[in-house]
């Protein structure tokens, strides 16, 4: 080979220097984008409306769900996502600055990079209207601590049918009835019989679990640990407090104290998923949305998760695929956004025998955990054990709000919902008076719309008719035939069952018109 055709020595080492400094380029990390000041403002001005939820209502009596709260948020982020690739983008709100994944694969690999790296400090949950509160601290709980699918249905009976009996006569519950009922099964399940009655340790978690994060939280944590203490000590082996104790192996085994801070966490979120999801999931299953139990609570859990939004602090600097992430930033997790973004699709039908429990992976909705979280898990299984003891004793009905298995809301807080549940057993044509309950008073629906009403209305008529037709099966009965006395009885039932058949005329009259 001659001198020129070989490669120049000053050529080649210039392309080469080119070559690793274009890979080196290529692979630096680098940091997130960052909004413009006009979507900054608009994400701002939806975030602050949702404290005012009036604003929609003229943008829905128009029709334009484009301009409603939901509408300009999912249209701002949709935007965002085709102008940044769909990558992580940088937002300034009057909340603060936050790192926003715009979609559910890039928030479960961040946060879980993340927390590998040990970069992330305790999450803080956020309201739909930028406010920050507290969540219960996550802590790991062995898998092998927890109650066994197959004691959990006796375990929950009691506390189940206690609730039950507290129907009013319209088979509604007051919330405060029910969430009282859900708390007592919650401190049952996790920690003990000796627990049940004990409704200040409630009230102690509750408190401490609003405080995380703040000054008062280790002042309101020692109450709380205080509190939890004798139920630890003497632990009831059908709890999962007994079962933790009662392991061979592991910091809990045994050390009440070590034992604690995981049966807190188990208790709240235990006690948050049957008061909240469940009615939720009921909701679900009365509307045709959800076939199973399993289905209906995971459904409820992926739709409107309880922790709907969190804030996770990054407190020391990492790395996800070519995106520097520094110290300070706040990453924004916020499932329900990410969900509308990519379009509402209806959910499959769970395969039998599926639960919710499994599909709690990932970024938890009961935890404020970056990853999985064995607690949510186990309270995501409570949640479908109860719902099982409620749908195989009563019928849940939908009162408020109505809504439809191809149209559910984006959100449904429980302490507004009203399901009637309707008793299985005793039907009008067995000869027994179906109608018992000595507090058959009307739901307190104050504040609803006549719709709403007119749906009491009609549940009402409908019990009413039953209570007639149960009556008239019960006078129908040879057992009236003795005597003269026994036929004064069958006329009298016969009178009631008029009287309750035109009285079930009129409700059902009135309800049309607060209907139509």
């Amino acid at each position: 080979m001659t001198t020129a055709d070989s490669p120049d020595p000053d050529t080649s080492t210039d392309r080469d220097t080119h070559t690793a400094t274009d890979t080196a380029t290529a692979t630096a990390p680098r940091r997130p984008a960052t909004a413009w000041p006009l979507e900054n403002a608009v994400f701002s001005a939806a975030m602050a409306a949702q404290r005012l939820p009036w604003v929609d209502a003229p943008a829905r009596a128009l029709g334009l769900d484009l301009l409603t709260r939901d509408g300009v948020t999912r249209a701002l982020l949709a935007f965002l996502r085709r102008t940044r690739s769909g990558r992580p983008v940088q937002l300034r709100t009057p909340f603060g600055p936050f790192l926003l994944p715009l979609a559910a694969p890039d928030a479960a690999g961040l946060l879980a990079a993340a927390d590998e790296a040990g970069a992330l400090a305790p999450a803080v949950g956020l309201t739909a209207g930028g406010q920050r509160h507290g969540l219960s601290p996550h802590v790991p709980l062995p898998r092998d601590a927890a109650v066994p699918p197959e004691e959990l249905g006796a375990l929950l009976a009691e506390d189940v049918d206690r609730v039950l009996a507290a129907r009013r006569g319209d088979g509604t519950l007051e919330w405060a009835d029910w969430q009282r009922g859900m708390l007592r099964l919650g401190r049952r399940v996790v920690a003990g019989a000796a627990a049940v009655e004990d409704t200040l340790l409630s009230e102690v978690l509750a408190a401490a679990t609003a405080a995380a994060g703040s000054r008062s939280y280790e002042g309101r944590a020692e109450a709380l640990r205080r509190r939890l203490a004798p139920h630890l000590a003497d632990p009831d082996p059908a709890s999962l407090a007994g079962r933790l104790l009662a392991r061979g192996a592991g910091p809990a085994a045994a050390d009440p104290d070590a034992a604690a801070p995981a049966v807190t966490h188990a208790l709240a979120l235990v006690s948050r998923a049957a008061a909240e999801t469940v009615p939720q999931a009921l909701a679900l299953l009365a509307a045709g949305a959800a076939a199973s139990p399993e289905a209906a609570v995971a459904e409820a859990l992926r739709r409107w998760p309880p922790v709907a939004a969190a804030v996770y602090p990054v407190r020391s600097g990492f790395v996800w695929q070519d995106l520097a992430v520094e110290a300070g930033t706040e990453i924004l997790r916020v499932p329900g956004w990410l969900r509308a973004l990519d379009g509402e699709v209806l959910p499959e039908q769970a395969p039998p025998g599926a639960s919710a429990a499994e599909g709690a992976t990932g970024m938890p909705p009961l935890c404020g955990a970056p990853t999985g979280c064995a607690a949510t898990r186990f309270a995501a299984l409570v949640a479908e054990h109860i719902v099982r003891a409620v749908t195989g004793a009563v019928r849940p009905l939908l009162i408020f709000p109505r809504f439809t298995a191809d149209r559910l809301p984006d959100t449904l807080d429980p302490r507004t919902l009203v399901v009637a549940l309707e008793d299985l057993a005793g039907r009008p044509d067995d000869g027994r008076v179906t109608v018992t309950l000595p507090t058959a008073v009307p739901v307190s629906a104050f504040g609803y719309a006549p719709a709403a009403y007119g749906a009491l209305a009609h549940a009402s008529a409908d019990r009413l008719e039953r209570h007639a037709r149960s009556l008239a099966a019960c006078a129908g009965n040879s057992g009236w035939n003795a005597d003269e006395e026994g036929e004064r009885y069958r006329m009298v039932l016969l009178g009631h069952a008029e009287r309750c058949a035109t009285a079930a005329d009129g409700v059902r009259q009135a309800a049309k018109r607060l209907t139509d």
